[in-house]
């Protein structure tokens, strides 16, 4: 049997793991993932034209423009679909950003979301794939930076409101929306009033005193109140802001205000039971049987 001194990627990695034993194991499954992709990608390359994968994508085999104004071939798209079908389920990732994406891509709101952040060329060298040059995948790990507005204490309806938005044109909206954090209620709201969307100071579980940071008197109220003047609503997610009834002069309280139709959807988020979250028995905490 013929000795060497090389080793396999997966071999490397998992001596790395027992170097670090501390660490989660993320990173070494997110290569791992990344691998398979490459795999994919080989193999589809390898078919070429056996695997109607050559020429340009369409339309009209003209050819479309990738976000650096290049033609795509139909390998690149192939290529990049490969890189999120294996990697955007696994848990590892917070987003993916491509050259062949407009828009970073953000995580269906199905699948858990990880530390890192993936940023790829699926199919470099792909315009000389019909001279048979040589071809390859680069990629880079990266952290995703921390979360912002405590969201992992925000309750189950809001994270549910947020991970749609999150998800974009391949979740349950359809469509893609765009955060903004100005750290001024103020200018939050003038920008509402102009442009349209949802502010959201949500009360968490980070504090069972604190049931919010706004104060219901002197902030929540009268934006609570413009809003629903400029015909859009105001709400604590549960009941309207305008029926809460004071009962301390610097009451704290969890505020959502703007568009009158997903104001109204996060407030039917609150009213719905907690969907069942993968691991967890089939009905959660609801029996077979209806009220």
């Amino acid at each position: 049997m013929l000795q060497t001194n090389r080793s396999t990627l997966t071999q490397f990695l998992i001596e790395e793991r027992r170097r670090f034993p501390q660490a989660s194991g993320d990173f070494n499954a997110l290569i791992l993932d990344v691998t398979l992709a490459c795999k994919a990608i080989a193999r589809t390359v390898a078919y070429g034209e056996l695997g109607g994968a050559m020429g340009n994508h369409a339309p009209e085999d003209g050819g479309s423009v990738n976000v650096q104004g290049e033609t795509q071939k139909k390998l690149d798209v192939l290529s990049n679909e490969l890189f999120l079908q294996r990697t955007e389920w696994s848990g590892h990732l917070a987003g993916m950003a491509s050259e062949e994406m407009d828009l970073p891509h953000q995580i269906p709101a199905q699948y858990p979301r990880g530390p890192y952040l993936l940023v790829f060329d699926p199919l470099d060298g792909s315009s000389n794939i019909d001279v048979n040059v040589s071809v390859g995948s680069i990629f880079s790990v990266l952290r995703a930076p921390k979360e912002v507005i405590n969201s992992r204490f925000w309750e189950a309806p809001v994270k549910r409101y947020v991970d749609e938005c999150l998800a974009g044109k391949t979740g349950v909206r359809g469509k893609d929306f765009n955060m903004r954090w100005i750290a001024s209620m103020v200018a939050e709201a003038h920008r509402i009033l102009m442009r349209g969307g949802v502010f959201m100071y949500p009360r968490d579980t980070k504090d069972p005193l604190k049931p919010g940071r706004l104060r219901l008197l002197y902030e929540a109220n009268p934006v609570g109140m413009l809003m629903e003047q400029a015909g859009g609503r105001a709400s604590t997610g549960r009941e309207p802001m305008m029926d809460v009834v004071p009962t301390s002069l610097h009451q704290r309280i969890g505020l959502v205000f703007g568009s009158k139709n997903e104001v109204e959807r996060i407030e039917r988020y609150h009213r719905e039971p907690a969907q069942a979250k993968e691991g967890e028995p089939l009905f959660a905490s609801r029996s077979l049987f209806r009220d």
